[in-house]
């Protein structure tokens, strides 16, 4: 079979599962309709994200609604997914199966109700931190004193309604500590390799192996800005440079428990915005507010040729490109 024919084969049989994507948070249907290039390029799964530490309450809930309503409205082509036999039917029927993320605790505002009520509209995963502290726990970009008892207390909310606990954008201090603390999965959605670039979004090996040990899954981050520089000391997205990060989790802790969260950004002046206007969490020391060189979604079938070039069996791709994912909604969703 010709390599182009086996690429396609892969991805039409895989549940392509894309754990982190970044479109605009405000109700603004201009830019959803490119949700399309996911189910083109021959995704099954997006999670998206509806709001950070940064955004108000009243921001995320109008994101929120905004995005669901859209979905609803385009049934020919979207599914809105509450449970795993959701992503099956979108998979069969060539839909895009849609649920929703949260990066950070602050969007609880302090009230532990608040996680089952975002459950129940479609919040699948929720950060623990975003960059910097709050109330339940340390953020990698500050100075993390680890996991407060409010935090704990949110992730055993968390696990009682079946909501994927994820530490990207936390401390290690607190990460061990979540890790320690949860019966079942944890998460790093959106995350590379610091052996592989030493960047403090990264995380190191003894995190990668914790977070298997629970039965998780790190997703690899297509953001140039945590995957290295090229030659000439520009930030690389280019596929080489995130293949680094793959094969070293995939040998350090096998292909069971690494996945995609490539955290593409739809709307990058807003993205810039965001940068410019919270220089406490985008410090202009780690290189913001210049924007990175992103992964996109079309990218996936060349990253699987280059799995099956280096040597990949098909079996541990799909489980790269989402069967993981899938594993993991099966333990913890409720």
């Amino acid at each position: 079979m010709e390599i182009e024919s086996r690429v396609r084969q892969i991805i039409d049989q895989a549940t392509v599962w894309e754990n982190h994507a970044c479109m605009p948070l405000r109700a603004d249907d201009g830019f959803l309709p490119q949700l399309e290039r996911y189910r083109q390029s021959g995704h099954s799964v997006v999670s998206l994200n509806i709001g950070m530490d940064l955004n108000t309450i009243n921001e995320v809930f109008s994101t929120l609604a905004h995005f669901r309503n859209w979905v609803k409205r385009h049934p020919d082509r979207f599914l809105l997914v509450d449970n795993v036999e959701d992503v099956k039917l979108a998979k069969a029927e060539g839909r895009l199966g849609i649920c929703f993320d949260l990066e950070g605790a602050a969007s609880l505002g302090g009230q532990l109700s608040m996680i089952e009520m975002y459950y129940e509209l479609g919040v699948r995963w929720m950060l623990i931190a975003y960059n910097r502290n709050n109330d339940v726990g340390g953020g990698c970009l500050d100075d993390d004193q680890g996991l407060t008892d409010f935090g704990r207390s949110v992730l055993d909310e968390m696990v009682r309604v079946g909501m994927v606990p994820c530490c990207s954008h936390t401390g290690w201090r607190t990460a061990r500590e979540v890790i320690d603390h949860v019966e079942g999965p944890v998460i790093f959605s959106h995350s590379n390799a610091y052996a592989v670039y030493e960047q403090p979004r990264n995380i190191p090996d003894d995190l990668i192996v914790a977070c298997a040990q629970t039965g998780g899954v790190v997703g690899l981050n297509g953001l140039g800005r945590f995957i290295g520089k090229d030659g000439a000391g520009n930030l690389d997205s280019r596929n080489e440079a995130l293949f680094r990060h793959l094969d070293h989790m995939v040998q350090l802790v096998g292909p069971d428990h690494v996945g995609i969260g490539f955290d593409y950004v739809f709307d990058v002046d807003e993205l810039v915005a965001h940068y410019k206007a919270r220089p406490d969490l985008f410090p202009p020391s780690r290189g913001y507010p210049a924007p990175a060189p992103m992964v996109e979604p079309e990218r996936l079938p060349s990253l699987v040729r280059m799995m099956l070039d280096k040597g990949y069996p098909e079996d541990a791709i799909g489980k790269i490109l989402g069967g993981n994912h899938v594993r993991v909604a099966q333990t913890a969703w409720k």
